[in-house]
């Protein structure tokens, strides 16, 4: 018996051999299931596809740097602009297709209210893409 009874004489000693039924179960369905899984993998159906010539659209949308200075002076890609300009320029950028992306860079000591509204100006005019722009340490 594998587990020992109550009057065996030898007492406390180990188990000699080792209990192979286990391992035997598990390599029967492991051989089971592949048994069943390895036609599944080589067949295959020949089909006769069709040949289209179009060349790749790999549009990439340009991208719109909005930087902000600890003074609040708004730079659209390098040059400076003013509020009112700077909802004009979003919303021609969210006329163009495919949409530019809006990176917003904005000084350390910028407050928390100023991005607010620019990111809320920026949803308004339609813009879809914004990200954020910053500096690793």
């Amino acid at each position: 018996m594998a587990f020992g009874g109550f009057n065996q004489q030898g007492g406390n000693a180990p188990m000699g051999e080792i209990n192979m039924v286990p391992l035997i179960d598990v390599m029967l369905v492991l051989l089971i299931v592949f048994m069943i899984t390895a036609p599944l993998l080589t067949h295959s159906i020949k089909i006769d596809l069709p040949n289209a010539a179009s060349q790749s659209t790999n549009e990439t949308p340009d991208t719109v740097t909005l930087s902000m200075d600890a003074f609040g002076t708004l730079y659209w890609n390098d040059d400076a602009i003013g509020d009112d300009e700077l909802a004009r320029r979003l919303a021609d950028a969210a006329a163009l297709d495919p949409q530019p992306i809006l990176h917003l860079r904005a000084d350390r000591d910028t407050r928390y209210q100023r991005l607010a509204e620019i990111m809320s100006a920026a949803r308004q005019a339609g813009i879809r893409s914004l990200g954020f722009i910053t500096s690793p340490d």
